[in-house]
């Protein structure tokens, strides 16, 4: 009797410490963590958003059904952004000011976290695993920014020169959306080019949102280029292609993960044949070879009645990371007890093909490799292993 009064003060005063640090949490209730996502729902990535959120959902309802993590259901909050960096920071400040999420997870596009970070660190709300691959999503170095996709322009400089020695190509030119993304993966091939003491012949841009690339087209052609990187996403890669096959200039395509869709050759049909393209997950066809990924593409399309992408994935893979780390942060969840999960996590590849992930105090980058895939017949198949920087 004497031990049990002596220890109810400490357990009284335990459980006050707990219920005090949880009410002080933002997003975080007795019932409940409210995660938010800005996507492009309405923009010219909407193809992406779309299933970048479905994917997020498909595995919160599983763990949902599971009794959620240390008996707390997941929620996400979803906001679109038309992938406009102003339309970026109204969405963030109202998930962060408004809903008070606990936080971001993969939001998409480079300049919309970029503008969009600031409102979110002030209020110390984690950037969890965005999607896009651009370095300022772990540097400069922020406690708060967590980065899981080999960028851009480790991406393009590491398996440029394998590609342009395996084409024995002599000039190689660049065509890129005029913005935070299209430069990095041009400065990732000027890199990876310099490693080789070669250098683009030719550059030539576009603004976001357009829609004709003759005069672009028009330019590599008159160069004579062999290869061509892609600094482009869905619209832009299908456009540039497109319009190169019809006026007789076919040199070899290499795009970067942001056209790594099944979206490429669905809307492109068979002028995308041949496209090369950076990634780091595979796309998951419902008729793949692999019964782990057939089983998964067939759950996603049974609940959303379409087909998955590796947008899809990315989405998922997300939500499953997040669910790693939080469950191993414990029941007292807070912003600090999830860094200190993360910064010792070691993410295991998994039915997708992806590399190891790995976290610590000082590394905000989960993995820098990338591999190559290419379209055959209409669909993308893996044809490299992982190349290391």
């Amino acid at each position: 009797m004497k031990l049990n009064m002596a220890i109810a003060p400490v357990l009284l005063a335990y459980a006050a410490t707990f219920s005090v640090a949880n009410a002080q949490v933002q997003g975080v209730s007795k019932n409940e963590i409210l995660l938010g996502t800005i996507q492009d729902l309405s923009g010219p990535l909407a193809g992406y958003g779309k299933q970048s959120r479905n994917g997020m959902l498909l595995r919160i309802d599983e763990v949902n059904e599971q009794g959620g993590v240390h008996g707390r259901k997941l929620k996400l909050a979803v906001e679109d952004s038309g992938y406009d960096p102003k339309k970026a920071v109204l969405a963030a400040q109202k998930l962060v000011n408004q809903d008070k999420i606990f936080l971001m997870a993969g939001h998409i596009g480079t300049a919309q976290n970029l503008a969009a970070m600031p409102v979110q660190f002030e209020k110390n709300v984690i950037n969890f695993f965005p999607i896009t691959a651009a370095r300022e999503m772990y540097e400069p170095f922020h406690k708060l920014k967590y980065a899981f996709a080999a960028t851009y322009f480790e991406q393009m400089r590491s398996t440029l020169p394998k590609l342009v020695k395996e084409k024995n190509a002599k000039k190689v030119c660049a065509i890129y959306q005029d913005d935070d993304f299209g430069l990095e993966v041009v400065r990732g091939a000027e890199a990876g080019l310099k490693s080789m003491g070669m250098e683009l012949v030719e550059k030539t841009s576009f603004k976001r949102g357009a829609t004709d690339f003759s005069s672009q087209v028009a330019k590599m052609k008159s160069s004579t280029c062999e290869l061509v990187v892609l600094g482009t996403i869905i619209r832009e890669t299908i456009g540039t292609i497109a319009e190169s096959r019809k006026t007789g200039f076919n040199p070899v395509f290499l795009g970067s993960s942001a056209a790594y869709t099944d979206l490429i050759h669905k809307l492109g049909g068979a002028a995308m044949n041949g496209m090369y393209a950076t990634m780091t997950v595979q796309n998951p066809y419902l008729d793949e070879a692999s019964q782990a990924i057939r089983f998964w593409a067939n759950k996603y399309k049974t609940k959303f009645s379409e087909d998955p992408t590796v947008f899809s994935v990315y989405g998922y893979d997300i939500i499953d990371t997040f669910i790693r780390a939080a469950q191993k942060a414990g029941p007292v969840l807070s912003t600090e007890s999830f860094i200190k999960a993360m910064d010792s996590m070691v993410v295991p590849p998994d039915i997708f093909g992806s590399a190891e992930l790995s976290y610590g105090p000082n590394k905000r980058l989960g993995s820098d490799l990338s591999r190559l895939s290419q379209i055959v017949d209409g669909k993308w198949k893996v044809i490299s292993e992982y190349v290391k920087p």
